[in-house]
Formats: structure tokens, sequence, C-alpha cells
């Protein structure tokens, strides 16, 4: 297990629940704009948000910010220790930095000295496209490996400053190589690990590649908070970080609809009746799952085996709950009351 941090009240690491992130794409300087992101992010399920902090502007905006939201603020900073500075005078929760780039080790000692007295952490954020050279050249067939040996040698870089309240990410482009040096991390260090997959390209290929990546660290017990990384508004990044907690088993906080991929055996219409229940059941109300099968040779089976479930064959359909039929009927009349019957379980607590 891995140590546990605290931004502002939220734990990460040490058997907190796995948290979702996301970063503003606004100007941190508009301070309008980016409250009202972060509003409808907060909205989505988001439980930490990052910002750009580039000028003193941005980190002086940071205070503003602060003021009219809930959720943990990071501020993002790069090459200017006065910057991370700033930004933890005026309330960040969390400092998103790489030591190795914002001066002199005794620079870093400072920003080091600010956050513990403002029991500020640090995320220590490894990425590929931004390797020292020498570590590119001496790990060039190891990618894994290089952004390993760079995570530990910043961290080293803030254990000198007497500085451990730290979490680890190492991202880069490809899946295999960025989930190697998680499970790389996570054999080395006990560090709460932010884990992600970086510049993933279109939304569609960056769901796929966050759900592979992600998905299989997270169902092995790697990981403490994710971000998923989308090219595009930031509230798609926390729906799927979401789903992707949930089909990995470790987030249930809605109704699990499954469901058959239709075959030839199929007597109804199924994509209609997924579409009805998905649309008229009660969302984030609770966890149920709910199965809607279409033939006789899984149906009855994964129908039962659901919290509430409904097979159909020609034209009817048999409703289980919690393994028992406890209804048979038309097909529209089950359709109707498999929903009345989930929405009655979520009311009740499931």
């Amino acid at each position: 297990m891995t140590k546990q941090v605290l931004v502002k009240e939220l734990p990460i690491g040490g058997g907190a629940p796995v948290s979702v992130q996301s970063m503003c794409n606004t100007d941190t300087r508009d301070v309008e704009a980016t409250v009202k992101q972060i509003k409808r992010l907060e909205a989505a399920g988001c439980d930490i948000i990052r910002v750009a902090v580039f000028d003193m502007s941005a980190a002086d905006a940071v205070k503003a910010i602060k003021e009219r939201i809930r959720i943990p603020l990071v501020a993002d900073v790069h090459f200017d220790y006065r910057l991370a500075l700033r930004a933890v005078e005026n309330g960040v929760d969390k400092l998103r930095i790489n030591p190795g780039n914002i001066g002199s080790e005794d620079r870093v000692r400072m920003v080091a000295d600010c956050c513990k007295r403002h029991h500020v952490p640090i995320r220590i954020g490894v990425n590929g496209g931004s390797l020292e050279k020498d570590l590119r050249e001496q790990y060039a067939t190891d990618p894994a490996g290089a952004m390993l040996k760079s995570a530990l040698s910043h961290v080293g870089i803030l254990e000198r400053c007497h500085f451990d309240d730290i979490v680890l990410s190492l991202k880069c482009t490809t899946v295999p190589a960025t989930v190697a040096a998680y499970r790389l991390a996570h054999e080395k260090t006990d560090y709460p690990l932010h884990v992600g997959i970086t510049e993933t390209g279109p939304i569609e290929n960056g769901i796929i590649k966050s759900a592979a990546g992600i998905g299989s660290l997270i169902m092995d017990g790697i990981g403490d908070t994710i971000r998923v990384s989308l090219t595009g508004d930031p509230v798609k990044e926390v729906e799927v970080g979401r789903s992707i907690l949930r089909a990995a088993g470790v987030l249930k906080d809605d109704v699990d609809i499954v469901s058959c991929p239709t075959c030839g055996r199929t007597r109804c219409n199924v994509e209609e009746a997924v579409a009805y229940v998905n649309s008229h059941v009660k969302h984030n109300a609770g966890y149920l799952k709910i199965a809607v099968m279409g033939c006789a040779v899984n149906g009855p089976g994964e129908a039962s085996a659901a919290d509430l479930g409904v097979a159909f064959g020609d034209g009817k359909g048999v409703l289980f709950k919690h393994g028992t039929i406890v209804e048979h009927g038309s097909y529209e009349m089950m359709l109707k009351r498999v929903v009345e019957t989930a929405n009655e379980l979520l009311s009740a607590g499931a």
C-alpha cells in the first residue's frame, strides 16, 4: 500500500478511494471562465482540478479562483520557482512541478520549505516528451526505465530537502511503456501514483488508450488518482475517468447496465430496450447491476446473476430480481417493469 498524502481534505493513497482529476484549458488569468469550467467539472464528478500557472498574473489569479470553488486546486508550474512560491502563498492545495526544471537545489528547497509550512503536497510529473537528454540517450530502448530514473532523481532532490509529501506520475504517449513505468514505480517506491496516458490523440483514440492503460493498472491495484488526457472539453476527461473506474470495479456509484451484443437468435430489439432502460432509470442514485438480454442462450443466466434482469424471447420477457423470477409478460410490459423495479430499488438503497 502506498503512503497517504492530503490534498486539502482529500486523501490520496494509503487505501483511499481512487480520485479523478482533470486540468482546465482556460486562461488561468481569466478567473470567471476558469471558475465556470471548474464548476462544470465538479458537477461531472471531478475530485481535483489543475490550472496552468505560467506567469505571476496566473499565480495571483489562484487566490480569487480558490475563493469560489470547493474542490482542491493544483498549480502546474514549470521553470520558475517564484511562480510556485506565489501560488502556494495564494492558497493552492497542491503543486505539480519537476524539481529539476525550476532552478538550483537551493531554489527547490525554498519551494519545499514553503510547501511544508502550508501543508501542500508536490506531484512530480515525469513526461516522456520532456525527459532529460542524457536519460533519453542512455535508455533509448527502455522508455519505462528512463521515466523511472527521472522520477527517482526528482524525488531525491525533494528528499534531500527533507520533503516527502510527494505524488508521482510517469506518463508518455505509448500505453505499454507507460504501464511498464508505473509497474516499476510501484515496485521501487511507496509514494502515491497519479496514473494516466498523455497526448493520446483524437478523443476516440484517447478513450481507448486511457481505458487500456489506466484500467489495467487500477485492476492490479496500481494507481491512487487518475487523469484521462483528451483533446477537447475536460469534462469529457472526468466522465471517461469515472467510467474506467466503474469498469475496473473500484467505483460503484451508478447503475451498471449489461446487455447482449445481439445475434441471429435475438427475438427482440435489444438496442431499443437498452436505450429505454438507460434513459428512464435513475442515474447517480446508487449501484445496481441491470441485465437486458435478448435470447434464451445466455439471457436467463445473465438476468438471474444481476441484481435485476430481464430476458426476452418472442415478444415476451421474464423479470428476475436478485436471481428469482418475479414476473413475466409482454415485451412492452416487462420493459416498463424493469425500469419501475430498478427505480424502486434505487430509492430504497438497492
